[in-house]
């Protein structure tokens, strides 16, 4: 069995430092490759300097929602030289997060769209974060029409007609471990309702760790807890999940096998 962890962060400070081991463990585990989502400068930097340390990490890059604040010109050059650098396979992770107030809701939207536009530009797939936001996120992704360069609804939370509206963009879903949760009914119902070449698996490490480690500290291994948690709801042994998933990772970012 091969996994893709499409979206976690060793480059977070919680892990950073033991990134070596929490690889080593990833792999133990089934998970030989992996992509670290940036968020911010220091975040970026991190995310490039371990694909460039490691064969089995690639990095996507960009301005996260809550730090969308901070994105101005200078930080906008930069990033636009940086996804030209080898192994940067997408932009993220960037979107809306109406949970938190640290950025403006309008400034949100701007660095958003902004950052599709350079996608577009630069022929990248996007890495979407959508907390609280569905409607303006799902209005953004539509008026900039994205089926051209694609994407990844990131730790996708939605029901089933979410999950509809997303796909018909173009739009892939990838899965958490809050897929795994017992009480979390309607991502139970949109995975079952998720064609398998639609479908991506991640941890978003260091958050979000599946069951039956909920609770603790997430890590790019665990992604197979939640690989298999989406075979029990679609009812196919893991192998398919691993397989199909690992087959759309590499295909949406353009990696070869």
């Amino acid at each position: 069995m091969k996994i893709f962890d499409s979206h976690t962060h060793l480059n977070d400070d919680h892990l950073y430092p033991e990134a070596d081991h929490y690889n080593r463990h990833a792999k133990q585990l089934g998970v030989v490759k992996l992509a670290n989502v940036g968020s911010n400068q220091v975040l970026n930097d991190r995310s490039l300097a371990l694909a460039a340390q490691y064969d089995n990490m690639y990095s996507i890059i960009g301005w996260h929602p809550e730090d969308s604040i901070h994105f101005h010109d200078d930080q906008e050059a930069l990033l636009i030289e940086q996804l030209q650098r080898p192994k940067v396979i997408a932009l993220g992770e960037i979107g809306l997060d109406y949970h938190q107030t640290t950025s403006p809701r309008a400034v949100q939207k701007r660095v958003f769209a902004k950052q599709i536009d350079i996608a577009k530009q630069l022929h990248l797939p996007i890495s979407v974060h959508n907390r609280d936001a569905f409607e303006d996120t799902y209005a953004i992704l539509k008026d900039m029409d994205v089926r051209d360069i694609r994407g990844v609804m990131h730790s996708f939370n939605g029901d089933s007609e979410w999950l509809k509206k997303f796909l018909d963009l173009g739009m892939l879903v990838s899965y958490s471990g809050v897929a795994s949760f017992k009480k979390t009914k309607e991502v139970h119902e949109a995975v079952v309702n998720t064609p398998f070449d639609s479908m991506l698996v991640e941890t978003d490490a260091p958050y979000l760790a599946p069951e039956p480690l909920r609770g603790r500290q997430n890590e790019p291994a665990y992604t197979l807890y939640t690989v298999e948690a989406l075979a029990r709801f679609c009812d196919v042994n893991p192998d398919v999940i691993a397989a199909n998933t690992y087959r759309n990772a590499l295909k949406l970012f353009g990696i070869e096998d």
